[in-house]
């Protein structure tokens, strides 16, 4: 009992100082941010004078002058930026292994936040919410629709365990693990009593009816400036851009603008005949390669590996 009583006191003396040295790595990599002792205290809900002695002792500990003062801005040194690199691996590594633990410790498939770009939340979103509700009733689920740059910062800020988009807007940048999924195939769409209903018509025959659609990539408006026939360089007019299909839809049924949507998020419409696909002759099947995409190194909750599943079969 002696033995294990010491055994134990070891064990949370260890623990202590890890938390202790985690804190001042992450007091170090607030100050490198923050680039200003009382900006990075308040960030820290720390006095300045306590965050000061905090800095101080992790320079006395690693033997390194880790940041350069005496200046309006404060920056790393040499051998500062060296230690930041590696404490935010090792803070991310720590929120990890805590997420981890207190899953396995709770015996719990876990909550789950993600996000979704408007493509895939136009079609398989509202599948992917139906099976979670059915099979995890007890869970609760936090989702973000938005762009894939802006749901790019949340996953680095570590508000979203995965999201699901376009990968023509996803950066390829190595802290990144991208997971193709599919293709979303796209189609025009008009009102059934729209002029052009019922006929093939060129893409350029759409310009006199403008064309609504979601956020293209520079890349695709350019080649359908060309093949529309207008000048070299010239990107085709998009008449509403609007990364709500829902609200493009809306558009197209009420006025004679020809709305570009993906196949699933209309299909109801078409099958009750208020939307009619128009045949455009010169221009190839369109569609969008979908992925999941997640920060390389943190690994999934039960939840989010059973969400990723799902969209796979959906996709």
């Amino acid at each position: 009992p002696i033995a294990l009583i010491v055994k134990n006191r070891c064990v949370c003396c260890i623990a202590k100082q890890i938390a202790i040295e985690s804190n001042r790595m992450g007091h170090v990599v607030a100050l490198a941010d923050a680039r200003h002792f009382g900006r990075a205290a308040e960030q820290c809900h720390l006095s300045q004078p306590a965050f000061s002695r905090s800095i101080l002792a992790a320079e006395d500990e690693l033997g390194l002058l880790l940041f350069n003062r005496g200046t309006a801005e404060v920056t790393c040194t040499d051998a500062g930026a060296f230690v930041v690199e590696r404490a935010r691996k090792l803070l991310f590594d720590s929120r990890c292994l805590e997420r981890d633990v207190s899953l396995y410790r709770e015996r719990k498939i876990g909550d789950i936040a993600f996000g979704v770009g408007p493509y895939p939340a136009a079609t398989v979103l509202q599948s992917l919410l139906c099976d979670l509700r059915t099979h995890y009733a007890g869970i609760h689920i936090y989702v973000d629709v938005n762009k894939a740059p802006y749901l790019t910062e949340h996953l680095r800020n570590e508000t979203l365990d995965f999201f699901i988009a376009s990968l023509a807007f996803v950066p390829t940048d190595p802290d990144l693990v991208i997971a193709p999924l599919g293709k979303l195939y796209a189609e025009f769409y008009v009102r059934r009593d729209h002029p052009l209903c019922g006929q093939a018509v060129p893409l350029a025959a759409l310009l006199p009816y403008g064309v609504a659609t979601v956020d293209v990539a520079q890349p695709i408006q350019l080649e359908l400036g060309r093949l529309a026939g207008l000048a070299s360089g010239a990107g085709f007019p998009m008449a509403v851009t609007c990364d709500d299909v829902q609200v493009l839809k809306g558009v197209a049924l009420a006025t004679d603008t020809v709305a570009v949507c993906p196949v699933g998020g209309v299909a109801a419409g078409v099958q009750q005949g208020a939307l009619v696909r128009l045949a455009v002759t010169d221009v190839e099947p369109m569609f969008a390669p979908i992925g999941v995409v997640s920060l390389r190194g943190r690994s999934f909750s039960a939840m989010a590996e059973y969400a990723i599943g799902v969209l796979g079969r959906l996709v």
